[in-house]
């Protein structure tokens, strides 16, 4: 297990570069390098640049677009060296450990890294679209006080291959890799697939991890290799507001902000990074953010808490903010997700209407969302890792039921 990281709620983590581990046997796990490292990390096992050069554009491809998982099935690569590759490195995503499916369709998965910690990704169903949510972090050091992942400590940053391995992950799953040259059919569409859109909302806050986080989506983004378009992707941050540029000018995805309040009092509450970055420079953090439009408008999140940020007078002061900084904006309505412990209760479902009609008629879009995944613990706000609810013993037994099912 790796040590805790000592990070005090609000304040903002001393960001400590990760080198990529060792996959067993101290082989370079090669899920989460780039192109360049790839290429690199063939040279130093012992490859001239030309082979190392051809390799690393075969492996990408592999690894990438067909979604290979085994060296041995890589064809378009001769059989001796399939086994060098087998000795000095692995393709090896996180570790699936419980696998969960709502009655509405939306999955869960319980996942393990490499050193022993457990995080979740979901996958949210539509009829035109299937949205994976993705983790950044095992835990959290925000401390949102609606947020159940916010009862977490954080433990760690996730690694690159620990990010783009859950895409890969839920491509496994949903059966979504191009079908092999020998099974290739003539209607195959990528644009068909399932898992279409990606948002970084799961466990932990993006912008506190940073490089793994933008490195990562690179690589999901990449025409050559996983292909999916920026502006399918979104990032949702609590407001970091000293990294929000970085990240529209390095990473360039669509931005959703965590705001939840429009009121210094009630944000500071529920919103602790408040305390640090207030609303007023959080918008204009928003107002400045690269590629912000009317075509890719800037989203926040806003989850309906009774009495507590629910108000006709809220709804208008979230008008008049966003009207005073002139955010093309929308404004999700989250309909607050109970997680026992939680300090506070849902808004009536006819208050939410209210809220949402009186932002609609300033002529902002702020659609209600449909809860879903509830019944697993899978919806906004309530992820955590089953690991602090169930004994490792008793997660390693469903797995190993799971596997017995299967077999």
């Amino acid at each position: 297990m790796t040590e805790l990281m000592s990070i005090p709620g609000h304040i903002d983590p001393v960001p400590v570069p990760r080198p990529q581990a060792p996959a067993e046997g101290g082989r370079v796990n090669l899920i989460g390098l780039s192109k360049v490292q790839i290429r690199a990390a063939l040279s130093e096992a012992g490859l001239d640049e030309k082979q190392a050069k051809l390799r690393a554009k075969q492996l990408w491809h592999q690894i990438y677009n067909r979604g290979a998982t085994d060296f041995a099935a890589m064809s378009d690569i001769a059989k001796p060296q399939r086994a060098w590759l087998a000795e000095c490195f692995a393709i090896e995503r996180p570790e699936v450990v419980v696998e969960q499916v709502s009655t509405d369709g939306t999955r869960k998965w319980l996942l393990r890294t490499h050193d022993g910690h457990d995080f979740e990704m979901v996958f949210i169903p539509d009829a035109d679209r299937g949205t994976l949510c993705v983790s950044s972090q095992v835990g959290c050091t925000l401390n949102c006080r609606f947020c159940h992942t916010g009862t977490m400590r954080l433990v760690r940053n996730l690694e690159p291959g620990e990010i783009v391995g859950q895409v890969m992950l839920a491509r496994d799953s949903l059966g979504e890799w191009p079908p092999s040259a020998a099974e290739q059919q003539s209607n195959y569409d990528p644009e068909g697939r399932m898992l279409s859109n990606i948002v970084m909302m799961g466990m932990g806050e993006p912008l506190y991890n940073f490089d793994a986080v933008r490195d990562a989506l690179k690589i999901v983004m990449d025409g050559d290799g996983l292909g999916l378009s920026r502006r399918r992707i979104t990032l949702s941050t609590s407001g970091v507001v000293p990294m929000m540029a970085r990240a529209g000018e390095e990473i360039g995805v669509n931005l959703a902000v965590s705001l939840h309040a429009v009121t210094k009092e009630v944000r500071d509450e529920i919103v602790p990074l408040n305390r640090k970055y207030g609303i007023e420079e959080l918008l204009e953090a928003c107002a400045a953010y690269p590629g912000a439009n009317n075509a890719r408008r800037i989203t926040f999140e806003y989850v309906m808490l009774k009495g507590k940020n629910d108000s006709d007078a809220d709804a208008r002061e979230l008008v008049r903010l966003i009207r005073k900084y002139k955010l093309p904006a929308k404004v999700n309505l989250i309909p607050f997700n109970p997680w026992p412990g939680a300090d506070y209760e849902c808004s009536d479902e006819e208050r939410i209407r209210r809220f949402s009609e009186i932002v609609f008629e300033a002529g902002i879009s702020a659609p209600i969302r449909r809860p879903r995944g509830r019944d697993i613990m899978a919806a906004c706000g309530q992820l955590k890792s089953a690991a602090e609810k169930k004994s490792r013993a008793e997660l390693d037994r469903i797995a190993a039921e799971k596997q017995a099912a299967l077999a």
